[in-house]
Order: structure tokens, then sequence, then C-alpha cells
């Protein structure tokens, strides 16, 4: 009988529950960075030129947009496939998130 060398399901499930805090916390700075500068905009806007709230939400989608394709993907590619996907749900649902607080919404 050969045994096959993939991680079980429970390490899976921990490794998805480590990398959730992490992505939670990550999405939690993204939000209150973007936050931060739309209120220091609203002291100082001139309206002509971008603003840093657009600004810091281009770097946080970028950052969470990456963020969801190099650990998700990289874990499907190792065969992990429950992490991968929460990984790829979680970053990609900040990444939602954070540009639909540039846009206003």
């Amino acid at each position: 009988m050969r045994r096959v060398n993939e991680p079980s399901t429970g390490q899976q499930i921990g490794v998805s529950l480590a990398l959730l805090v992490i992505d939670f916390m990550l999405i939690a700075w993204s939000v209150y960075g973007v936050g931060m500068a739309g209120w220091a905009d609203s002291y100082e806007s001139d309206g002509v030129s971008p603003t840093s709230a657009s600004r810091a939400a281009s770097q946080a989608l970028w950052l969470l947009g990456g963020g969801a394709v190099l650990t998700g993907g990289g874990l499907l590619a190792l065969g992990w496939r429950i992490p991968g996907v929460v990984q790829l749900i979680v970053l990609g649902g900040g990444a939602v998130l954070v540009s639909s607080l540039a846009a206003g919404g």
C-alpha cells in the first residue's frame, strides 16, 4: 500500500486559521490606513490632484490582491487546497472592500 505524501485536512485547517488571523490584521490595517488618509484629505483636498486616500487605497489594493494571488496560488500549487482557497477568498474580498472604500461606496 502506497502512502500519499499530502497534508492532512487538520493541518490544512490549522494553517488556514493561522493565515486567516494574519489576513484580517492586514485587511484591518489597510482599511484603517485608507480611512485615516480620507479623513486627512477632508481637511486639505483641493479637488485637483489625486488624494492621498486614493493612493493609499491603490497601494492596499495591490498589496491585498497580490497577496491573494501569491499566497493562494502558491498554496494551491503545493496541493494545499483549503488554505489556498481561503487565502484567495479572504484577501480577494479584502481587496474589493478597500477599493470600494476608495470609490466612496
